[in-house]
């Protein structure tokens, strides 16, 4: 009897894990990074192997480092609105090109445009993994200190932008006339 018993109870004890899990925002995991500073790299340019990018490229300003890769389905749908976004001005983007091949890349961006002031070229990962990085896409938005300020899982929208990031943007405050 408690042969059967045992299979029972540990069905009921993970019913409220599962339940719980499936309450929570998937594109909400957690990262050790909010509100910490964000790793520091440099990498290759994708647009030219002899020159760098990194995290001294946007230091002192408010940036977003948008990791994506020409294989990542979800990249696909968000670079209409980066490009979009690009265009507005509001803050420079920085990409991390993930896992990828050169080659692809470049095709990718001179067929779709180039919402980056530049992309990294991240081959092996390595600095993907260093911030954490679970897939692509993801989006991280860190201020002038280099402290991660939000981190988004998936593809960027209008709706997320104006949700997630923007009130993180605009923390100047209003002058009253």
């Amino acid at each position: 009897m408690a042969r059967y018993l045992v299979p029972v109870i540990l069905f009921a004890v993970m019913i409220p894990i599962f339940m719980i899990g499936l309450q929570r925002d998937p594109t909400e995991l957690p990262s050790p990074y909010i509100d910490n500073p964000a790793p520091e790299f440099e990498l290759p340019r994708l647009r030219d192997a002899n020159a760098t990018v990194g995290s001294a490229d946007y230091a002192g300003s408010k940036a977003l480092v948008n990791v994506w890769a020409t294989w990542c389905v979800g990249c696909r749908q968000e670079h209409d609105f980066l490009m979009s976004l690009a265009a507005e001005g509001e803050i420079p983007i920085y990409g991390l090109n993930w896992r990828d091949r050169r080659p692809d890349a470049l095709r990718w961006l001179e067929q779709l445009g180039d919402p980056y002031v530049a992309s990294a070229f991240d081959a092996d990962g390595r600095v993907a993994f260093d911030w954490g990085v679970y897939g692509a896409p993801e989006t991280f938005l860190v201020d002038e200190e280099g402290i991660v300020l939000h981190k988004h899982i998936g593809p960027l929208n209008r709706t997320i932008w104006e949700r997630d990031f923007a009130p993180k943007i605009d923390t100047e405050p209003e002058v009253s006339r």
